[in-house]
């Protein structure tokens, strides 16, 4: 990457320039400080950018944090960016930024792939537990409240936060709740017994983003069509009129939720996840035609139910909760990232505790 022969490169292991950094490296007249990770989970790439942040700070050197992982995904590249630490993968990719050094590669297929599906915290069903902590940033939970709050079993929850205090983006607490004592998990802080600490979400932008990169709105069923309407405000109306006068569960997206829910600008295309197909006659008497490359309406029959968890009504129009919305709005056209993007603030900007 920097077109030197391998012995222009010095690589010092001897000292560690901060608790988890493990090279030094001089390399064209430049020092670097380079923190090697086995994979890159947008968690473990945030607290390693801001170790090395810090500790640049902390020794007012000038020497370049790097951080290397085998595929550097847009969440982890984010975090780099906002810390002002540099990095490279094995892939080929590269961002590495310095006075009088500027190495930009990017487009390199991940090759590190594993074959198979994927193990991840983001999978529909786990996404359940990644939803809540979102919605509810900066709470400290047990595993037995989140596993009741999610609708799933202990033990399967217990395995996700495994997975998520792994990769960097939550934090199990010092005591029972967080400050060294008091709170109980039900039995398992009874008598002679101790739980797991409370958990808390490190940083829910960090996660946020690392949902939005794994998420494919595209796995749910989609159903694509027009109906004859004159305003975006009428066609959201009529729609969640008919599903609701049917009995359909349902709650808008994309779009039509940051309208909703943040005022956003107007739109043209309305999502609405369904619990089940909506009846033909139901969309015949609305005027549904199918139409995929005209659709002005995209009916989704989610791949798990928590879409709808902390569904709110807004104007009498059930809408799914602020994070769900902002993750689907990914795969939506027109202003989409501008909603998107008007809509993290918003998410970021609150606990959403309710």
């Amino acid at each position: 990457m920097l077109g030197l022969e391998p012995e222009k490169v010095r690589i010092d292991a001897s000292r560690a320039v901060s608790r988890g950094s493990s090279l030094r490296v001089s390399a064209a007249g430049h020092a670097f400080v380079l923190e090697p990770l086995s994979d890159a989970s947008a968690g473990r790439v945030a607290v390693a950018a801001s170790r090395l942040a810090a500790a640049r700070v902390a020794r007012r050197r000038r020497s370049i944090p790097v951080v290397a992982v085998p595929f550097m995904g847009e969440a982890g590249a984010s975090v780099c960016a906002a810390h002002g630490v540099s990095w490279f993968d094995l892939s080929g990719n590269a961002r590495i930024v310095a006075p009088g050094l500027r190495v930009l590669i990017g487009g390199r297929e991940n090759k590190f792939r594993r074959v198979g599906r994927p193990s991840t915290v983001f999978a529909p069903k786990t996404a359940r537990v990644v939803r809540w902590l979102l919605a509810h940033a900066g709470t400290a939970v047990t595993q037995r409240e989140l596993a009741r709050a999610v609708g799933l079993s202990e033990g399967f929850v217990s395995r996700i936060v495994s997975r998520l205090v792994d990769e960097e983006f939550v934090a199990r607490l010092d005591g029972p709740d967080g400050r060294g004592a008091g709170r109980g998990e039900g039995e398992d802080f009874g008598a002679g017994r101790r739980g797991k600490p409370p958990i808390q979400l490190r940083d829910a932008g960090v996660l946020l983003d690392a949902w939005r990169d794994a998420y494919r709105f595209t796995n749910h069923t989609i159903i694509r069509g027009h109906l004859p309407v004159r305003t975006s405000s009428e066609l959201v109306g009529s729609i969640a009129s008919a599903l609701s006068r049917a009995g359909v569960e349902h709650a808008a997206t994309g779009l039509a939720a940051a309208w909703l829910l943040d005022g956003f600008a107007g739109f043209r295309l309305a999502t609405f996840f369904v619990d089940h197909e909506a009846p033909g006659e139901l969309l015949a008497g609305l005027g549904f035609r199918d139409d995929p490359r005209g659709a002005n309406v995209w009916l989704a029959i989610p791949n798990d139910a928590g879409v709808f968890s902390g569904a709110v009504a807004r104007d009498g129009i059930r809408c799914v909760h602020p994070v769900q919305a902002y993750v689907d709005l990914a795969a939506h056209p027109e202003r989409a990232s501008d909603a998107a993007e008007h809509l993290r603030a918003s998410i970021l900007g609150a606990s959403h505790d309710g």
